[in-house]
């Protein structure tokens, strides 16, 4: 199996794109937060998609990736469109915004993943399974820090929507390592079997990586229970480091199993 950035920028905006109904179907954050959303998350996927179209060779995987980047990314600004235009319904009048919008853009999502899995080769099930478990993980660990800064906007938002985002974090965390450690895998990295070419230092820091990653949602999470509202601003702040780490458990793991 291969890593190249138009993947792993698909994968990102599928699952932040997700995290991004996941929230706005509560319709409790003020649209302003779908707008950041989708317009962070059609960046990278057309980032994505352009990327994917400048490599020099296109298999059908490859193909299906960057296709299903463009619908993803205009799919998502669609929903933004529409959320605009009906701006002034706010989140819950008769013609607001409707959430379901926002399902369509990470259904294109899924689809590229399941191209993307073909193109970076792998026994096919296994690297379609760590592609959508690796889009969770970094899409919604970035939603909840995103999230955390929209209290800043609107201060008087209950903590249930980033509870909700920081919660889900964990079992992506769990589906992800699992599938890493899934020969081939990153137990044959830490065995010495695949050599990381820095003596085992770069199996190393996949560990603590992915401790720290389930780590820092465990603080973020305590921090949430504080009844301060100094405590949103503390995870906001837990949870870019937390990102950093993702990158760590999901990225160089897949780096590492394409030596």
């Amino acid at each position: 199996m291969r890593l190249d950035v138009a993947t792993v920028l698909v994968q990102w905006s599928a699952g932040g794109l997700l995290g991004c109904w996941v929230t706005t179907r509560r319709r409790l954050v003020g649209v302003g937060y779908g707008w950041l959303l989708r317009s962070v998350f059609v960046v990278l996927a057309f980032g994505g998609a352009a990327a994917g179209l400048a490599e020099s060779t296109q298999t059908v995987g490859a193909v299906v990736r960057d296709a299903g980047a463009l619908v993803m990314a205009c799919g998502a600004l669609g929903a933004l469109l529409v959320s605009v235009v009906r701006r002034s319904a706010g989140v819950a009048g008769e013609r607001s915004f409707n959430p379901t919008l926002d399902l369509l853009a990470p259904l294109a999502g899924l689809v590229a993943l399941f191209g993307a899995a073909a193109a970076v080769g792998g026994a096919y099930p296994l690297s379609a399974a760590r592609l959508l478990a690796g889009g969770l993980l970094l899409g919604l660990v970035t939603d909840a820090m995103l999230l955390g800064h929209w209290y800043l906007v609107q201060p008087g938002l209950p903590r249930d929507p980033i509870r909700e985002i920081v919660r889900l974090c964990a079992p992506a965390w769990l589906l992800d390592v699992s599938l890493l450690l899934v020969p081939t895998g990153m137990l044959s990295v830490l065995s010495g079997s695949i050599n990381d070419g820095y003596g085992g230092l770069l199996g190393a820091m996949w560990v603590v990586s992915a401790i720290t990653t389930i780590a820092l949602l465990w603080v973020t999470w305590r921090a949430l229970a504080e009844p301060y509202y100094s405590a949103v601003m503390a995870a906001t702040g837990l949870l870019y480091l937390t990102i950093l780490m993702s990158f760590g458990t999901d990225v160089l793991a897949r780096a590492l199993l394409a030596r």
